[in-house]
Protein backbone atom coordinates (compact mmCIF):
# COMPACT_ATOMS: atom_id res chain seq x y z
CA UNK A 1 0.00 0.00 0.00
CA UNK A 2 1.18 3.56 -0.62
CA UNK A 3 2.74 5.67 2.11
CA UNK A 4 0.22 7.10 4.60
CA UNK A 5 -1.05 10.64 4.11
CA UNK A 6 -1.86 10.75 7.83
CA UNK A 7 0.14 8.91 10.50
CA UNK A 8 -0.97 8.88 14.14
CA UNK A 9 1.01 6.96 16.78
CA UNK A 10 0.22 6.87 20.52
CA UNK A 11 -1.31 10.35 20.25
CA UNK A 12 -2.21 12.01 23.54
CA UNK A 13 -3.83 15.28 24.57
CA UNK A 14 -4.41 16.33 28.17
CA UNK A 15 -6.07 19.37 29.68
CA UNK A 16 -4.88 19.46 33.27
CA UNK A 17 -6.10 16.24 34.87
CA UNK A 18 -8.45 15.43 31.98
CA UNK A 19 -7.19 13.21 29.15
CA UNK A 20 -9.10 13.91 25.94
CA UNK A 21 -6.99 11.66 23.68
CA UNK A 22 -5.31 8.66 25.25
CA UNK A 23 -2.84 6.75 23.07
CA UNK A 24 -4.60 6.86 19.70
CA UNK A 25 -2.93 5.23 16.69
CA UNK A 26 -4.10 4.88 13.07
CA UNK A 27 -3.07 5.85 9.55
CA UNK A 28 -4.91 7.03 6.46
CA UNK A 29 -3.75 6.30 2.92
CA UNK A 30 -4.09 8.27 -0.30
CA UNK A 31 -7.45 8.11 -1.99
CA UNK A 32 -9.33 6.42 0.85
CA UNK A 33 -12.22 7.64 2.96
CA UNK A 34 -11.42 6.95 6.60
CA UNK A 35 -14.20 7.38 9.18
CA UNK A 36 -13.26 8.40 12.72
CA UNK A 37 -16.34 7.82 14.87
CA UNK A 38 -17.38 8.11 18.48
CA UNK A 39 -19.95 9.54 20.83
CA UNK A 40 -19.79 13.17 21.97
CA UNK A 41 -16.71 13.55 24.15
CA UNK A 42 -14.97 10.49 22.72
CA UNK A 43 -11.98 12.57 21.59
CA UNK A 44 -12.44 12.45 17.83
CA UNK A 45 -12.76 16.21 17.32
CA UNK A 46 -9.68 16.85 19.46
CA UNK A 47 -7.79 14.28 17.38
CA UNK A 48 -8.84 15.97 14.15
CA UNK A 49 -7.99 19.44 15.46
CA UNK A 50 -4.48 18.17 16.22
CA UNK A 51 -4.20 16.81 12.68
CA UNK A 52 -5.48 20.10 11.27
CA UNK A 53 -2.77 21.95 13.22
CA UNK A 54 -5.08 23.86 15.57
CA UNK A 55 -3.91 21.99 18.69
CA UNK A 56 -0.56 20.59 19.74
CA UNK A 57 -0.45 17.09 21.23
CA UNK A 58 0.70 16.41 24.75
CA UNK A 59 2.41 13.20 23.68
CA UNK A 60 2.83 10.77 20.81
CA UNK A 61 3.20 11.77 17.18
CA UNK A 62 0.99 12.94 14.35
CA UNK A 63 2.10 13.57 10.78
CA UNK A 64 0.29 14.93 7.72
CA UNK A 65 2.16 14.46 4.44
CA UNK A 66 5.17 13.56 6.61
CA UNK A 67 5.12 16.84 8.57
CA UNK A 68 3.98 17.85 12.03
CA UNK A 69 0.47 19.30 11.60
CA UNK A 70 1.28 22.48 13.53
CA UNK A 71 3.92 23.30 10.86
CA UNK A 72 1.37 23.62 8.06
CA UNK A 73 3.51 25.67 5.71
CA UNK A 74 4.71 22.74 3.55
CA UNK A 75 1.21 21.36 2.97
CA UNK A 76 -1.27 24.18 3.68
CA UNK A 77 -2.37 24.35 0.04
CA UNK A 78 -2.86 20.58 -0.13
CA UNK A 79 -5.62 20.32 2.49
CA UNK A 80 -9.24 21.40 2.83
CA UNK A 81 -11.14 21.63 6.10
CA UNK A 82 -14.82 21.60 7.02
CA UNK A 83 -15.11 22.41 10.73
CA UNK A 84 -18.12 21.66 12.92
CA UNK A 85 -18.76 25.40 13.12
CA UNK A 86 -17.51 28.01 10.67
CA UNK A 87 -16.94 31.74 10.98
CA UNK A 88 -18.49 33.08 7.79
CA UNK A 89 -19.22 36.79 7.39
CA UNK A 90 -22.98 37.24 7.41
CA UNK A 91 -23.13 40.37 5.27
CA UNK A 92 -21.24 38.85 2.33
CA UNK A 93 -23.13 36.94 -0.34
CA UNK A 94 -22.23 33.33 -1.10
CA UNK A 95 -20.44 34.42 -4.29
CA UNK A 96 -18.58 37.21 -2.48
CA UNK A 97 -17.48 34.74 0.19
CA UNK A 98 -16.02 32.39 -2.41
CA UNK A 99 -14.39 35.33 -4.22
CA UNK A 100 -12.68 36.43 -1.01
CA UNK A 101 -11.50 32.86 -0.33
CA UNK A 102 -10.08 32.52 -3.86
CA UNK A 103 -7.52 35.24 -3.11
CA UNK A 104 -5.81 32.92 -0.64
CA UNK A 105 -6.24 29.65 -2.55
CA UNK A 106 -3.77 28.30 -5.08
CA UNK A 107 -5.35 26.92 -8.27
CA UNK A 108 -8.84 27.78 -7.07
CA UNK A 109 -12.00 26.79 -8.91
CA UNK A 110 -14.07 29.58 -10.42
CA UNK A 111 -16.82 31.02 -8.25
CA UNK A 112 -19.50 29.50 -10.49
CA UNK A 113 -17.86 26.06 -10.40
CA UNK A 114 -17.42 26.11 -6.63
CA UNK A 115 -21.06 27.00 -5.98
CA UNK A 116 -22.42 24.62 -8.57
CA UNK A 117 -20.38 21.78 -7.10
CA UNK A 118 -22.39 21.93 -3.85
CA UNK A 119 -25.73 23.01 -5.33
CA UNK A 120 -25.60 26.70 -4.34
CA UNK A 121 -25.77 28.34 -7.75
CA UNK A 122 -29.25 29.64 -7.03
CA UNK A 123 -28.06 31.31 -3.81
CA UNK A 124 -24.99 33.01 -5.29
CA UNK A 125 -26.25 36.50 -4.45
CA UNK A 126 -27.90 35.61 -1.13
CA UNK A 127 -26.22 36.99 1.97
CA UNK A 128 -24.73 34.37 4.25
CA UNK A 129 -26.89 35.45 7.19
CA UNK A 130 -29.97 34.74 5.05
CA UNK A 131 -28.86 31.24 4.11
CA UNK A 132 -30.37 28.27 5.92
CA UNK A 133 -28.18 26.16 8.17
CA UNK A 134 -27.93 23.51 5.47
CA UNK A 135 -27.00 26.09 2.83
CA UNK A 136 -24.25 27.45 5.06
CA UNK A 137 -22.95 23.90 5.42
CA UNK A 138 -22.82 23.63 1.63
CA UNK A 139 -20.88 26.89 1.50
CA UNK A 140 -18.41 25.50 4.06
CA UNK A 141 -17.82 22.56 1.75
CA UNK A 142 -17.48 24.80 -1.32
CA UNK A 143 -14.70 26.71 0.45
CA UNK A 144 -12.99 23.52 1.66
CA UNK A 145 -12.88 22.07 -1.86
CA UNK A 146 -12.07 25.35 -3.60
CA UNK A 147 -8.42 24.45 -4.18
CA UNK A 148 -9.01 20.79 -5.18
CA UNK A 149 -7.32 19.52 -1.98
CA UNK A 150 -5.38 16.27 -1.81
CA UNK A 151 -6.59 15.78 1.77
CA UNK A 152 -10.03 16.78 3.00
CA UNK A 153 -11.03 16.92 6.68
CA UNK A 154 -14.81 16.63 7.05
CA UNK A 155 -16.07 17.17 10.60
CA UNK A 156 -19.84 16.51 10.57
CA UNK A 157 -20.17 17.77 6.96
CA UNK A 158 -23.88 17.01 6.47
CA UNK A 159 -25.28 18.31 9.75
CA UNK A 160 -28.44 20.29 9.07
CA UNK A 161 -28.84 19.11 5.49
CA UNK A 162 -32.01 17.59 4.10
CA UNK A 163 -31.82 14.03 2.70
CA UNK A 164 -31.39 15.18 -0.91
CA UNK A 165 -28.58 17.57 0.02
CA UNK A 166 -26.90 14.86 2.08
CA UNK A 167 -27.05 12.53 -0.90
CA UNK A 168 -25.44 15.20 -3.09
CA UNK A 169 -22.63 15.72 -0.59
CA UNK A 170 -22.06 11.95 -0.33
CA UNK A 171 -21.84 11.75 -4.11
CA UNK A 172 -19.32 14.60 -4.13
CA UNK A 173 -17.15 12.97 -1.47
CA UNK A 174 -17.23 9.67 -3.36
CA UNK A 175 -16.27 11.39 -6.63
CA UNK A 176 -13.38 13.21 -4.96
CA UNK A 177 -12.09 9.99 -3.39
CA UNK A 178 -12.34 8.21 -6.74
CA UNK A 179 -10.23 11.03 -8.20
CA UNK A 180 -7.55 10.49 -5.54
CA UNK A 181 -8.52 12.83 -2.70
CA UNK A 182 -7.97 11.43 0.78
CA UNK A 183 -10.87 12.06 3.17
CA UNK A 184 -10.92 11.91 6.97
CA UNK A 185 -14.58 11.91 7.98
CA UNK A 186 -16.39 12.26 11.27
CA UNK A 187 -20.16 12.02 11.32
CA UNK A 188 -23.05 11.00 13.54
CA UNK A 189 -24.86 9.67 10.46
CA UNK A 190 -23.49 6.15 10.68
CA UNK A 191 -25.16 4.96 7.48
CA UNK A 192 -23.23 7.76 5.77
CA UNK A 193 -19.93 6.46 7.16
CA UNK A 194 -20.83 2.89 6.20
CA UNK A 195 -21.61 3.97 2.65
CA UNK A 196 -18.50 6.09 2.13
CA UNK A 197 -15.63 4.73 4.22
CA UNK A 198 -13.31 1.87 3.37
CA UNK A 199 -11.84 1.81 6.88
CA UNK A 200 -13.14 2.98 10.24
CA UNK A 201 -11.99 3.64 13.79
CA UNK A 202 -14.43 3.98 16.68
CA UNK A 203 -13.27 6.01 19.69
CA UNK A 204 -14.52 5.91 23.25
CA UNK A 205 -13.18 7.94 26.17
CA UNK A 206 -10.13 9.05 24.24
CA UNK A 207 -9.13 5.63 22.91
CA UNK A 208 -9.65 3.71 19.68
CA UNK A 209 -11.65 0.63 20.69
CA UNK A 210 -12.48 -0.72 17.21
CA UNK A 211 -10.31 -0.31 14.11
CA UNK A 212 -10.25 -2.03 10.73
CA UNK A 213 -11.73 -2.26 7.29
CA UNK A 214 -15.46 -1.70 7.06
CA UNK A 215 -15.95 -5.45 6.46
CA UNK A 216 -13.87 -6.32 9.54
CA UNK A 217 -15.75 -3.87 11.73
CA UNK A 218 -19.17 -5.00 10.50
CA UNK A 219 -18.10 -8.58 11.13
CA UNK A 220 -17.92 -7.79 14.86
CA UNK A 221 -21.67 -7.25 14.99
CA UNK A 222 -24.61 -9.61 14.95
CA UNK A 223 -26.47 -10.22 11.73
CA UNK A 224 -30.01 -11.42 11.14
CA UNK A 225 -31.54 -14.30 9.21
CA UNK A 226 -35.33 -14.16 9.01
CA UNK A 227 -37.84 -16.39 7.23
CA UNK A 228 -41.45 -17.55 7.39
CA UNK A 229 -42.49 -21.12 8.12
CA UNK A 230 -45.46 -22.79 6.41
CA UNK A 231 -48.59 -23.23 8.51
CA UNK A 232 -48.09 -25.87 11.21
CA UNK A 233 -44.32 -26.27 10.65
CA UNK A 234 -41.76 -26.03 13.45
CA UNK A 235 -37.99 -25.55 13.59
CA UNK A 236 -37.39 -29.04 14.97
CA UNK A 237 -34.04 -30.34 13.75
CA UNK A 238 -32.67 -26.88 12.84
CA UNK A 239 -29.17 -26.90 14.34
CA UNK A 240 -27.61 -23.44 14.45
CA UNK A 241 -24.33 -22.23 15.92
CA UNK A 242 -23.81 -22.41 19.69
CA UNK A 243 -23.97 -18.63 20.09
CA UNK A 244 -26.88 -18.11 17.68
CA UNK A 245 -30.30 -17.18 19.08
CA UNK A 246 -33.46 -18.50 17.40
CA UNK A 247 -36.82 -16.85 18.06
CA UNK A 248 -40.10 -18.11 16.58
CA UNK A 249 -43.16 -15.87 16.70
CA UNK A 250 -46.14 -17.44 15.02
CA UNK A 251 -44.86 -18.40 11.56
CA UNK A 252 -41.92 -15.93 11.65
CA UNK A 253 -38.47 -17.18 12.56
CA UNK A 254 -35.52 -14.93 13.43
CA UNK A 255 -31.91 -16.06 13.94
CA UNK A 256 -29.51 -13.57 15.51
CA UNK A 257 -26.00 -14.64 14.53
CA UNK A 258 -22.47 -13.37 14.02
CA UNK A 259 -22.31 -15.33 10.73
CA UNK A 260 -25.55 -14.66 8.84
CA UNK A 261 -24.42 -16.22 5.54
CA UNK A 262 -23.45 -19.49 7.26
CA UNK A 263 -26.73 -19.51 9.17
CA UNK A 264 -28.66 -18.97 5.95
CA UNK A 265 -26.94 -21.99 4.34
CA UNK A 266 -27.85 -24.02 7.41
CA UNK A 267 -31.50 -22.96 7.13
CA UNK A 268 -31.66 -23.81 3.42
CA UNK A 269 -30.06 -27.23 3.98
CA UNK A 270 -32.46 -27.96 6.84
CA UNK A 271 -35.49 -26.93 4.77
CA UNK A 272 -34.47 -29.28 1.91
CA UNK A 273 -33.85 -32.23 4.23
CA UNK A 274 -37.11 -31.70 6.09
CA UNK A 275 -39.16 -30.81 3.03
CA UNK A 276 -40.15 -27.49 4.64
CA UNK A 277 -40.90 -24.77 2.07
CA UNK A 278 -39.80 -21.57 3.78
CA UNK A 279 -40.58 -18.13 2.35
CA UNK A 280 -39.43 -14.54 2.76
CA UNK A 281 -35.80 -15.46 3.47
CA UNK A 282 -33.92 -12.29 4.48
CA UNK A 283 -30.19 -12.32 5.29
CA UNK A 284 -28.69 -9.16 6.73
CA UNK A 285 -25.25 -8.36 8.04
CA UNK A 286 -24.91 -6.07 11.05
CA UNK A 287 -25.00 -2.37 10.25
CA UNK A 288 -22.35 0.08 11.42
CA UNK A 289 -24.95 1.65 13.70
CA UNK A 290 -25.56 -1.71 15.38
CA UNK A 291 -21.82 -2.27 15.85
CA UNK A 292 -21.45 1.26 17.21
CA UNK A 293 -24.27 0.74 19.72
CA UNK A 294 -22.85 -2.65 20.73
CA UNK A 295 -19.47 -1.03 21.39
CA UNK A 296 -21.07 1.77 23.42
CA UNK A 297 -23.11 -0.71 25.47
CA UNK A 298 -20.10 -2.96 26.10
CA UNK A 299 -17.91 -0.06 27.18
CA UNK A 300 -20.70 1.20 29.44
CA UNK A 301 -20.91 -2.19 31.17
CA UNK A 302 -17.12 -2.26 31.59
CA UNK A 303 -17.17 1.15 33.29
CA UNK A 304 -19.94 0.09 35.70
CA UNK A 305 -18.29 -3.23 36.55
Amino acid sequence: MNDPVIEVADLRKRYGDFTAVDGVSFDVHAGEVFALLGTNGAGKTTTIEILEGYLRPTGGTAKVFGHAPADRGPFRSRIGVVLQESGLFGDLSAAETVTAWRRFTTGARTVAEALDLVGLSGQAHTRVKQLSGGERRKLDLALATLGRPELLFLDEPTTGLDPEARRRIRDLVREMADAGTTVLLTTHYLEEAQELASRVAIMDKGRVVVHGTMAEVLGRGTGRVAFDLPEGATTDGLEVGPSDVVTVTGRSCLIVTAEPESAAHTVLGWSVRRGVRISGLDVRQATLEEVFLDVAATRGREVRA
